[in-house]
């Protein structure tokens, strides 16, 4: 059983959602001197050679790979890092950033579904209800333009972020359901897998990337050290001590600070749907998870 969220683990979740948050903007930076499969290729490659070394250094127990432990880990890391990672980079071309954190944001309501079908978690009348209204933010979110696909790459945009929020709860199904695997050692690997392909696609299509500016060299090395390698050590330590239910609290930051990120910083628009968008998703995440939301209310630090 998790232990009562610490004050310590409410500083990590509110670190969690900031480095997420910040995330899109940073991969908006990255793409202004290099191609998405560079920035999705070094971001995996830079976290993997970060978590691999601190596996071996702290002599994290490695797993018996077996067929099955393979097929895990294979698929998983297709589908959480090379499959996303690339979605988003090349999405992020076309659409704000804003967009894509937004449409992160209904990652656990397109879990909840799949739960239901796949795992024992089965879905109730107050899930389902916080999923419908969930599909009807992503609907706001993605607004008229997907009527206009082949009128220009934006719409093809929208629809390759939200593919990357569908990829990472599949892979989030997957996971759940992997054999038992040391979080670190499992968090490496899944990198490692995930540069595998990406690396040969970088190479094939956008050749052998060259030094660009400044602040895109920067850019990458900030997403494959911080939100890649260091905050999954984050999430790691937070799961172990408060549990996974306080961590889906980082659900309601990471759009926010993204929106606030692409508008502040990068002087993005943010148009009206957003907000809404934003909205809808926001209450049918708090609808969908009310019963877990009322036991972090009720075991958060007392304050004074």
């Amino acid at each position: 059983m998790a232990n009562h969220p610490t004050p310590a683990n409410w500083a990590s979740i509110a670190a969690l959602g900031l480095i997420w948050g910040g995330t899109f903007m940073v991969v908006r930076i990255a793409l202004d001197g290099y191609g998405p499969l560079t920035v999705a290729a070094a971001r995996t490659a830079l976290g993997a050679t970060a978590l691999l070394s601190l596996m071996v250094a702290l002599r994290r127990p490695m797993p018996v790979f077996d067929r099955r432990m393979i097929k895990y880990l294979t698929v998983i890391g297709l589908l959480n890092t090379a499959l996303p990672f690339a979605l988003l980079s090349w999405g992020q071309q076309y659409v704000p950033s804003a967009f894509a954190g937004i449409s992160m944001a209904a990652l656990p309501l397109f879990v909840l579904p799949l739960a239901h079908v796949f795992t024992d978690e089965k879905m109730t009348t107050r899930t389902t209800l916080g999923v419908i209204l969930g599909f009807f933010g992503a609907l706001v979110l993605i607004g008229p333009s997907v009527l206009r696909l082949g009128t220009g790459l934006e719409p093809l945009g929208q629809l390759a972020c939200i593919a990357a929020s569908c990829s990472y709860a599949v892979s989030s199904i997957m996971t759940r359901r992997c054999p038992p695997i040391d979080p670190i050692v499992m968090a490496a690997l899944l990198l490692f897998v995930g540069s595998v392909p990406l690396i040969p696609a970088m190479l094939l299509i956008e050749g052998v990337p060259s030094l660009s500016d400044a602040r895109s060299t920067w850019a990458i090395l900030f997403l494959g050290f911080i939100p890649t390698a260091l905050a999954a050590l984050i999430r790691v330590a937070t799961i172990r001590t408060a549990g996974a239910v306080f961590m889906t609290l980082v659900n309601y930051q990471v759009p926010v600070w993204s929106m606030i990120f692409g508008a502040y910083i990068l002087s993005e628009a943010l148009p009206l749907r957003f907000f809404a968008a934003l909205g809808l998703i926001l209450l049918g995440l708090a609808i969908s998870q009310w019963a877990s939301l009322r036991r972090i209310v009720g075991r958060a630090p007392a304050t004074g």
